[in-house]
């Protein structure tokens, strides 16, 4: 007879369990498990035996928690290379991933003091600014805003408008190659709004990247700044 000192300890079989599910494919990297609550109904027990069998997916680098906001499968982080030609969709498709990329707001407005010397436009002359979100493989891992110079790109509002990808645009207003003339990180943490479109706690650390690419003629057409979502993507920087 089995000594009940044997007995696979509950968290660990709820761990076992759940580990069974990610290799069977029930969730996919990204998805967010079922509550606490849901799982010590389903094995019947207590929120803290479920949290203990968590853990231990956390630990084996299967499961990441985020504060607030529940736990999560954890996804290999996307290859994202920053060089002289930074292309969302070909970087993820190069990456084995598919891309996406969600169009939140386009507009026209002033351009700020430190945005006019980026683009070496005056302050104040109008520019248009495009939100967007990048997804890969359905998850989001990126928030950016690009600003384009309105005087210098005519006609870019309205070639945004019919195509969320920024190369098809410029090339619609006469600009067919474009290269990164500078790039600058910095970590930051996630604001509510970028929590809410990242799926991460307020808080979370971002990676921020600015950057400012220019035409063939060595003059700015974009100015961006993109939040990268911290676990989802390894930057690399190309020389």
């Amino acid at each position: 007879m089995r000594d009940s000192s044997d007995k696979t300890p509950i968290w660990k079989a709820i761990a076992n369990a759940l580990r069974s599910d990610l290799a069977e494919g029930r969730y996919n990297p990204g998805d967010k498990l079922p509550t606490e609550a849901t799982l010590a109904d389903r094995f019947g027990v207590n929120r803290h035996t479920v949290r203990h069998g968590i853990s231990v997916l956390v630990e084996e680098g299967l499961v990441r928690t985020r504060r607030g906001a529940g736990a999560f499968v954890a996804a290999t982080p996307t290859d994202y290379p920053i060089g002289q030609r930074v292309r969302f969709h070909e970087n993820l498709i190069a990456a084995g991933r598919r891309p996406e990329k969600r169009k939140l707001a386009l507009d026209e407005r002033a351009a700020t003091i430190g945005e006019a010397q980026a683009l070496q436009i005056e302050a104040g002359d109008p520019v248009c600014v495009y939100h967007g979100l990048s997804l890969a493989d359905g998850q989001p891992v990126a928030v950016f805003e690009s600003l384009f110079p309105l005087a210098r790109l005519v006609g870019i509002t309205t070639a945004l408008k019919e195509s969320s990808s920024v190369t098809e645009a410029l090339s619609v207003v006469g600009i067919d190659d474009y290269t990164r003339a500078s790039t600058r990180l910095t970590a930051v943490r996630a604001t509510a709004t970028h929590a809410l479109l990242l799926h991460v706690a307020e808080g979370d650390p971002l990676l921020r990247s600015s950057n400012l690419n220019h035409c063939k003629d060595g003059l700015p057409v974009e100015y961006g700044r993109t939040w990268f979502a911290g676990d989802r993507v390894t930057l690399t920087l190309e020389t």
